[in-house]
C-alpha cells in the first residue's frame, strides 16, 4: 500500500520506486543465498587448513581414514591397514571426533559401532524372520541352485 502511493505522488514517471522491487529482491537474495554460502566456503577452507596427520576424516565422496601424511594441497589416507590413498586437501568434508571425546559427549560415532561389531556376545544370534531361518552356512558351503 505504501508503494502505490509513493508510486501515485510521483509524477515523474517512477523513478527510483519503480527499481525499489528490484533492489528489495537483490538484498534478500544476498542474505538468504549469497551470504549463508560464503560462510560455508569459509568454513570449509578452515577445516581443510586445520587437518592433521592422525586426524580421522571423511571425504566428500564418502571415503573414511585417518591422515598419514600432508603435502601442500595433498594429504594421504589411511583408509585400511596397509592401504593409503592420496587425496585433495580440498575433498576433507569433515573431521570425525575422537573416541574420547565421543564416549565423553555420551555420542554413539563409528568407534561405538566398530565396539558394538566386536562384542563376541552377538555372534551367536540366530537371525530368522517369517519365512524361516537364515541359510549360516559359510559362502563355499551352501548348496548350488538346482533347475527344476
Amino acid at each position: 500500500m505504501f508503494l502505490t502511493l509513493l508510486a501515485q505522488e510521483s509524477s515523474s514517471g517512477g523513478g527510483l520506486v519503480a527499481f525499489l522491487p528490484f533492489i528489495l529482491i537483490a538484498v534478500v537474495m544476498y542474505f538468504l543465498l549469497i551470504r549463508p554460502q560464503r560462510r560455508r566456503m569459509a568454513q570449509q577452507r578452515e577445516l581443510a587448513a586445520a587437518v592433521e596427520e592422525g586426524d580421522e576424516v571423511m571425504t566428500t565422496s564418502g571415503i573414511y581414514g585417518f591422515v598419514t601424511a600432508t603435502e601442500g594441497d595433498v594429504i594421504w589416507l589411511e583408509i585400511a591397514e596397509g592401504v593409503d590413498i592420496r587425496v585433495a586437501r580440498q575433498a576433507v568434508s569433515r573431521r570425525i571426533p575422537d573416541a574420547e571425546a565421543s564416549a565423553q559427549s555420551g555420542a554413539t560415532g563409528t568407534a561405538a559401532v566398530a565396539a558394538a561389531a566386536d562384542d563376541p556376545a552377538d555372534d551367536d544370534v540366530d537371525f530368522a524372520d517369517e519365512s524361516g531361518p537364515v541359510d549360516q552356512k559359510p559362502k563355499g558351503e551352501r548348496d548350488a541352485p538346482t533347475a527344476d
